[in-house]
């Protein structure tokens, strides 16, 4: 008798599928990033609210594909693979800090107005930049201890 194995009870391919969308989120968030980053603040006008809107909305999908896509399963106790949930202790807390930083952006520039894209813009996407970074080496660390070493982690395209 043949087994019909369904993504549903194979782990793999979903783990695999979310990775994959945690990827491409983050390239979209990185990309979207880079573009708010060359715009003046000090010319505020539709073409910085509208880059600002989308890097917002994608940063926060971003954020959430790696906690409800990513972590879950590892969260709930799921994940049997030592070095998985050993790489998942050491890093979450630092992960988790970058999840604050990148939140109270969100939150700080949702409405943000002309005055505070002006005055702070800069800086904050600074900061954001480097929580971002690091960010990116945890969950790249993570997925190396889900899939293997062999798994290429496809570099940001332009």
């Amino acid at each position: 008798m043949t087994a019909n194995l369904d993504e549903d009870d194979n782990p793999r391919p979903r783990t695999r599928k979310r990775i994959d969308d945690l990827l491409q989120q983050r390239q979209r968030m990185l990309v979207l990033l880079w573009e708010l980053s060359k715009l003046d603040p000090n010319e505020i006008d539709s073409t910085t609210t509208d880059v600002l809107n989308d890097f917002l909305e994608t940063l926060v999908d971003y954020i959430a594909s790696g906690h409800f896509g990513l972590y879950r399963r590892i969260s709930e106790g799921k994940e049997r693979r030592t070095p998985v949930v050993e790489t998942a202790k050491e890093i979450y807390p630092r992960i988790s800090q970058t999840t604050d930083v990148a939140i109270d952006f969100a939150d700080r520039y949702e409405a943000a107005d002309d005055g505070r894209l002006r005055s702070r813009l800069i800086e904050d996407l600074s900061t954001l930049g480097e929580e971002v970074t690091t960010r990116i080496e945890l969950e790249d660390r993570l997925i190396l201890a889900m899939l293997g070493p062999e798994f290429p982690i496809p570099a940001l395209q332009q």
